[in-house]
């Protein structure tokens, strides 16, 4: 009787590829994922996974685009459950749901924003979509207060015409929106990165139960600084 051959045993084998690169990166860590290594913890052979992942940096690019659809889905989820005219409301969630989603999952934030892995190759190309949207929630709420005239953006920088090509492409891949509000949203989003990212790494005073209390205070700075009552 032939033997059945393990791509049948497994029901979802591009899932379970991915499921099993995650478990590496949080054990060993990125740098030391390699297709070998999870053909070794799935009992397959390595020639199976090049069906869906012809190397490596095939694979990254794929986890890095469910971190960032991951990540877009629950900021677009927070935004939505208020109100449009809850503007104040929407850019509070938004701001309190990144924290969560990078504390339940810290090798995913680490993935899209840490430090890059060794002799990986970008594929920006591939990854922007996802990236623009993952962002999209925050710079639509920034755009409506823009719109509605409560946006604190005098002698704001203006866009450099070196980066309109960037501008024009993060647009194509949501909303036309205004380059003051993208501006604005990076500021925003460095601001919450960055205690973000020292929390993740464990080197944030805990002010506050678990770093509540700080960051909630950096959001409401950001809104005082950035948004007319």
């Amino acid at each position: 009787m032939a033997r059945p051959i393990k791509k049948e045993q497994i029901p979802n084998l591009q899932e379970a590829i991915k499921k099993t690169a995650w478990r590496l990166i949080a054990e060993f860590g990125a740098p030391a994922l390699s297709l070998r290594a999870i053909a070794r913890a799935l009992s397959i052979s390595a020639p199976a996974i090049y069906n869906y992942f012809p190397d490596r940096d095939a694979l990254v690019t794929a986890l890095t685009i469910d971190a960032f659809t991951s990540f877009g889905d629950v900021q677009l989820k927070a935004r939505d459950s208020f109100s449009p005219e809850q503007l104040l409301e929407r850019f509070h969630a938004i701001g309190i749901v990144y924290r969560s989603w990078a504390l339940s999952y810290p090798q995913r934030y680490q993935l899209i924003f840490g430090t890059p892995i060794p002799g990986y190759d970008q594929q920006h190309q591939e990854i922007m979509p996802s990236a623009t949207r993952s962002i999209s929630a925050l710079v639509s709420v920034i755009e409506d207060f823009r719109v509605a005239g409560r946006l604190k953006s005098e002698n704001f920088p203006i866009i450099p015409p070196e980066y309109e090509a960037q501008l024009s492409a993060m647009n194509s891949c949501t909303s036309n929106y205004h380059s003051v509000s993208y501006g604005i949203s990076l500021i925003v989003w460095s601001r919450v990165h960055g205690l973000v990212s020292l929390e993740i790494g464990g080197r944030l005073p805990t002010l506050g139960v678990g770093g509540d209390a700080l960051y909630q205070y950096e959001l409401q700075s950001i809104a005082k600084q950035f948004i007319k009552e």
